[in-house]
C-alpha cells in the first residue's frame, strides 16, 4: 500500500472492488493500447489533506496532496507527458501523436487549489488549469453542495420541501446522515437551478449556516485568483459566473451565465479566457445545444465530467471532451492504473450504448 493510500484507505466502493478485481486479474495490462487513446484530462476540485469522518459524502470531490503527487509519478512512469490544456488542445487539433499527454484541471476555484495543489505541481513542474466559477470570488455564486453536508452533518433531523412534496429524515448517526444525504442531494439536483438553490438557502437559514462565509472560507478570493492566473505554471479558465447546470437554463440565460465570467475574468485578469468547463458537467447538465453554445462563443475547448480519455476524433469534438475524475473514493494506484487502460470505459460502452462523448 502507497503512502497516500495509507493516509486516506477506506473500504472500496463497488466500482472501486471492480478496478481491482481487473488490475489482479490483469485484464487491464492485456488491454488493446489504443483503448488508452492519445491522452487523459484529469479532473480535480480539492486538494487537501483527508476528511477521516464518517459522514463526508463530498469526499470523492477532493483528493491528498499525496495522491496528487503519486499521480503526476504514475503517468510520468508510463510515457505521458504532463503539458498545458493549450499544448493539450493544439495537439489534438494537430493530430501530434509523438507521446500520450497528461493535463491537470482543477474546477470550481476553491482556495486549497493556491495552497495545498501548487506546491505539488511546483515541485514536479507540471502544468495545470483551473476553471474559475467568478461568482466565488464575487461572492454571489454559492457552494450549495458543502453547504448541504454541513447542514446534515450539524442536524439531528432536515425537512426539504419540494414542488412534490416534504422530505422528513432522522439524522442522528452517520449512517442516517448517509441516507439523508443520498434521497435528499439528488431529489435537489432534479430541480430547476433557481428553486435547488432557494431550498439550499432555506435550510441553511433554518440551521443557521452562513453561506457566504462558507464561501468565502473555500474559495479564493480575487487577489489570490491574480497570484495563481500570474504563475507560470497555472492558467486560469472559465466555469460560468454562477455554476448553473447549462442545460437547465434557457439558451439566452445560459450565455449570460458564461458570458458574465467572461467580463469579471477580463476585468479582474486582463484576458479573456479561451478554454471553457460546464458546470456539473454530466449528460443531464450539458448536451448538444450547450456543446454548440461554446462553439459558438470561440473557446479552443469545453470539458465535460463524462468519463473517459481523450481520442483522436475528438479533434472534431473539442467542445465536449471528457475526463478521467481523480476521484477522492478511488485513491489508490492499482485502481488508475485501470483507468488510464481505457479498459472500463471501453466496457461500459456497449451497456451504455453510447459512443465518443
Amino acid at each position: 500500500m502507497t503512502s497516500a493510500q495509507t493516509d486516506t484507505y477506506r473500504k472500496p466502493t463497488t466500482m472501486g472492488r471492480m478496478l481491482l478485481a481487473l488490475h489482479a486479474g490483469g485484464a487491464a495490462r492485456l488491454a488493446p493500447t489504443s483503448l488508452a487513446g492519445i491522452g487523459v484530462i484529469f479532473m480535480l476540485h480539492r486538494v487537501r489533506a483527508p476528511d477521516d469522518s464518517d459522514f463526508a459524502p463530498n469526499r470523492l470531490l477532493e483528493i491528498t496532496p499525496g495522491f496528487l503527487e503519486e499521480t503526476i509519478g504514475l503517468v510520468r512512469e508510463f510515457g505521458y507527458a504532463c503539458i498545458s490544456l493549450d499544448e493539450a488542445v493544439t495537439r489534438l487539433l494537430e493530430g501530434t501523436r509523438s507521446e500520450r499527454f497528461a493535463v491537470f484541471t482543477l474546477d470550481d476555484g476553491y482556495r486549497d487549489n493556491l495552497t495545498d495543489a501548487l506546491p505539488v505541481f511546483e515541485r514536479h513542474d507540471v502544468p495545470f488549469t483551473v476553471y474559475l466559477t467568478t461568482g466565488l470570488p464575487d461572492g454571489t455564486a454559492e457552494i450549495w453542495w458543502v453547504a448541504l453536508e454541513r447542514i446534515i452533518a450539524s442536524a439531528i433531523a432536515i425537512r426539504v420541501t419540494l414542488p412534490t412534496g416534504e422530505i422528513t429524515m432522522f439524522t442522528r448517526d452517520a449512517g442516517e446522515k448517509i441516507a439523508a444525504w443520498n434521497k435528499i442531494y439528488w431529489a435537489l439536483r432534479a430541480l430547476p437551478e433557481d428553486l435547488l438553490r432557494a431550498e439550499v438557502q432555506r435550510l441553511a437559514a433554518e440551521h443557521g449556516l452562513d453561506m457566504q462565509a462558507l464561501t468565502r472560507e473555500l474559495a479564493m478570493n480575487w487577489d489570490e485568483v491574480r497570484t495563481l492566473a500570474a504563475h507560470p505554471l497555472a492558467s486560469v479558465e472559465a466555469h460560468t459566473a454562477e455554476h448553473f447546470a447549462q442545460a437547465g437554463l434557457t439558451d439566452a440565460r445560459a450565455r449570460m451565465d458564461i458570458e458574465q465570467g467572461l467580463v469579471r475574468m477580463e476585468a479582474e485578469l486582463g484576458y479573456r479566457p479561451r478554454h471553457f468547463s460546464y458546470p456539473y458537467g454530466d449528460p443531464s447538465s450539458a448536451g448538444h445545444a450547450d456543446f454548440a453554445r461554446a462553439e459558438a462563443l470561440g473557446f479552443r475547448s469545453a470539458t465535460t465530467t463524462r468519463k473517459g480519455l481523450i481520442k483522436p476524433e475528438h479533434a472534431g469534438r473539442p467542445c465536449r471532451l471528457p475526463r478521467l475524475s481523480l476521484n477522492g473514493e478511488y485513491q489508490d494506484r492499482r485502481m488508475l492504473e485501470v483507468l488510464l487502460s481505457g479498459l472500463p470505459f471501453a466496457l461500459a460502452r456497449p451497456i451504455r450504448s453510447l459512443g465518443i462523448d
